[in-house]
């Protein structure tokens, strides 16, 4: 895959819908190699490339600075966290892992409610779903959690009074980011995962037809 040519949405696209499930990259591997890039296009390519395929890693290096900014409080802590669930919440593959957990653990005390948490069924027209499968958290949409957990965290921001430290945290953190994903040279696994990712979309369209 080219990543010169995969714009911005592409790549958003792609972050949505992939899996977030797999584990971070190890360490020595995420601090191996920086080198300068060379040209524009060279770092447009790397950037899209590293984000890709270290976004866990970033993920939690971000998690991780908000956390230490808040350590001595605690509603930012809780803040932190659901701020954290909001933004996951995104993800197509960890809405739906979310959602299977909670069901499956109340299903332990409460069958009948857990059945009530089955999202309705999508209509089918010839083989074929008639809409675009949306995406629900224990038997609700998930814009609703989003909204809701988002609403709750602003409001513990504002009670912690932590929005300048969640700023310097947040701008820290997306910082270290870019820096990392501009000067880490993109290894042969990260090519070999892109390749790989690429043949599964391709192979998911194909078999939804």
């Amino acid at each position: 895959m080219d990543w010169g040519t995969v714009t911005t949405e592409d790549l958003i696209e792609a972050l949505r819908e992939v899996e977030w499930s797999s584990p971070p990259r190890p360490l020595t591997e995420f601090f191996s190699r920086f080198t300068f890039p060379r040209s524009y296009s060279k770092w447009n390519s790397r950037l899209k490339c590293n984000l890709y395929y270290y976004r866990t890693n970033y993920f939690i290096m971000i998690v991780v600075i908000l956390a230490l900014g808040f350590l001595r409080r605690p509603l930012a802590s809780v803040a932190v966290l659901l701020t954290t669930l909001s933004i996951a919440f995104l993800n197509d593959s960890f809405a739906g892992t979310f959602s299977e957990k909670v069901t499956r653990t109340v299903r332990q005390f409460s069958p009948h409610l857990a059945a009530k948490m089955r999202p309705a069924l999508t209509p089918v027209i010839r083989g074929r779903p008639s809409t675009k499968r949306a995406i629900f958290i224990c038997g609700r949409p998930r814009w609703v959690f989003v909204f809701v957990f988002s609403i709750v965290s602003f409001f513990l921001w504002f009670v912690s009074c932590g929005f300048l430290t969640v700023l310097w945290a947040f701008g820290i953190g997306l910082l270290a980011t870019l820096v990392h994903a501009s000067f880490r040279s993109p290894n042969l696994k990260a090519r070999l995962n892109t390749f790989r990712e690429e043949f599964r979309s391709v192979w998911r369209n194909y078999s939804e037809l």
